[in-house]
């Protein structure tokens, strides 16, 4: 008999302890569905919106050094990346068709001369009777003809003796040289010189900024090149019109590069403001990248103790903080600790 209740003793309390042991796991199971978080409260405030873009440099005024008509190259007196001053000789060509041009010109005074003696003559037998109206007419023609084909010669040999010796129109850096002493010139420039006091960026801004932005308008410029070292510019023409690929419009940017260190296809990063405005910002923290895609996100807590899985589009990075553009109203909690056990809806104990 005693045997028999030190049995029933024993399961009664094996499961007594078993029922123990189940309300303890429940209970645990209870405090895993409601994760501990942490939250804050956020509030929009005014917000210094800038533009940032990215450009490479261009010459201010580029000009391509060629001949009129087709000819030897004799000499070629720069070589790409020299600086050249306006007027500076450049190019010289082969003079060979100069003397041909000369005696044409020649030929052509000598005519005129000629028939100015011929219709002085005509004029002055006219005068006493002895020749007629029709024949004086008919040499002032020639005269006219004559003067006409000296002052075409005169063109021609001025022609021939600017292209034979090639100058810079412009001061600048020699950026581009496609020949060589001893060729023929064909379709392409000689040389390309290109003016760099001033140089300047062509940006792209989208429909939204083009009220923003206008003519005048100081510029913060930076290049890869020169560090942190800022170059101040000015927005110096705004494009009237879209860019139907791009949807944008062109925005020029201009530079002094009085010292010349700012050159040609630089890559330049562009810093315009664009005014201010209101929006909320959160501390960095509390922003969730969804893995795999470039989403964002918030967890919002709402006042019946679950969270929100807000989708958030990112302004500008502000310390340890972001701009929100959208996805957060002002005044709204959001979880800044505890993200990597949440989902949308599920029910969270805030910490204290």
């Amino acid at each position: 008999m005693n045997k028999i209740f030190l049995t029933s003793a024993a399961f009664a309390l094996l499961l007594l302890g078993a029922c123990s042991g189940s309300d303890k796991e429940n209970s645990e199971t209870q405090k895993e569905a409601a994760p501990v978080v942490k939250t804050m409260q956020v509030n929009d405030r005014e917000v210094n919106q800038i533009g940032n873009y990215t450009a490479t440099v261009e010459p201010e005024l580029i000009n391509n050094i060629s001949s009129s008509a087709p000819n030897r190259i004799k000499q070629i007196l720069v070589d790409e990346g020299m600086r050249v001053s306006a007027g500076q000789k450049l190019v010289v060509m082969d003079d060979v068709n100069t003397t041909s041009y000369q005696l044409q010109l020649d030929n052509a005074k000598a005519n005129l001369k000629n028939i100015e003696v011929d219709y002085n003559r005509a004029l002055e037998l006219f005068k006493i009777g002895g020749g007629t109206k029709q024949q004086v007419d008919q040499m002032e023609t020639q005269l006219i003809n004559a003067k006409n084909a000296v002052a075409s010669a005169q063109r021609a040999l001025r022609n021939i003796t600017e292209n034979t010796v090639l100058t810079s129109p412009i001061s600048g850096v020699v950026t581009v040289r496609n020949y060589d002493p001893g060729d023929m010139t064909g379709s392409l420039p000689i040389l390309t010189v290109a003016r760099t006091q001033p140089v300047k960026i062509v940006i792209n801004i989208s429909e939204s900024e083009l009220s923003k932005v206008r003519r005048e308008m100081p510029a913060i410029v930076t290049f890869d090149t020169y560090g942190d070292e800022i170059f101040n510019g000015t927005v110096t023409l705004v494009s009237p019109t879209i860019d139907q690929a791009s949807r944008t419009f062109g925005v020029e940017v201009t530079l002094p590069n009085s010292d010349n260190r700012i050159l040609p296809g630089m890559f330049g990063r562009v810093e315009l403001s664009l005014g201010t405005a209101r929006r909320v910002v959160v501390p960095d923290k509390a922003v969730v990248k969804q893995t795999g895609s470039g989403n964002h996100y918030v967890y919002v807590y709402n006042p019946d103790g679950t969270v929100s899985y807000n989708k958030v589009e990112l302004g500008q990075r502000l310390g340890d903080s972001y701009e929100l553009i959208s996805g957060v109203e002002p005044g709204a909690t959001v979880v800044v600790s505890g993200q990597s056990r949440l989902a949308n809806g599920m029910k969270v104990t805030v910490s204290k």
